[in-house]
């Protein structure tokens, strides 16, 4: 596997792990970002969400499909944005294969008319991994003894 292959399973693997996002649209002159569960799908480069079509974010994606998506787990000090093209669908064989117990604050069922698919097809993506905060702090805290840069993990931008 080279580096490549194996930042962009990095980014697959942190995406799994955190599950939810900050999912950023345009409006044409403002930027406005929202909290969605994310649902990976590595082997079809695709990042799928629930979502009603009566939303906003339904309306700007068809008007500017570019979107970001930032995952975090300030915790484990894990970060991950990713860049792509989102397009509504009413696929509703996916709608079933998505439903879970998150959707159930929104929608009675998966059969609820108003429910559509948001697909995200990654472009590219940039990924922060660091050992985490303890550890973090303890390399800030030498790094600031000593006069020297600290380790802070790994950081990649791929290509998705």
């Amino acid at each position: 596997m080279t580096d490549h292959h194996d930042d962009q399973a990095k980014v697959w693997q942190l995406v799994e792990k955190i599950g939810f996002c900050m999912l950023t649209t345009q409006n044409g002159t403002e930027l406005r970002a929202r909290p969605m569960s994310a649902y990976s799908a590595e082997m079809e480069n695709a990042i799928y969400f629930l979502t009603d079509v009566a939303s906003h974010k339904d309306e700007e994606i068809s008007r500017y499909p570019n979107v970001c998506l930032a995952f975090a787990d300030s915790k484990g000090q894990k970060y991950v944005s990713i860049s792509g093209t989102a397009e509504i669908q009413n696929d509703r064989e996916k709608v079933q294969d998505l439903w879970a117990t998150p959707a159930k604050a929104w929608w009675d069922s998966p059969e609820d008319p108003s429910i559509r698919i948001l697909k995200v097809t990654p472009s590219s993506a940039e990924y922060w991994d660091s050992p985490g905060t303890v550890i973090s702090y303890i390399k800030m805290a030498a790094a600031a003894v000593s006069s020297t840069r600290p380790d802070m993990g790994k950081n990649a931008k791929v290509g998705m």
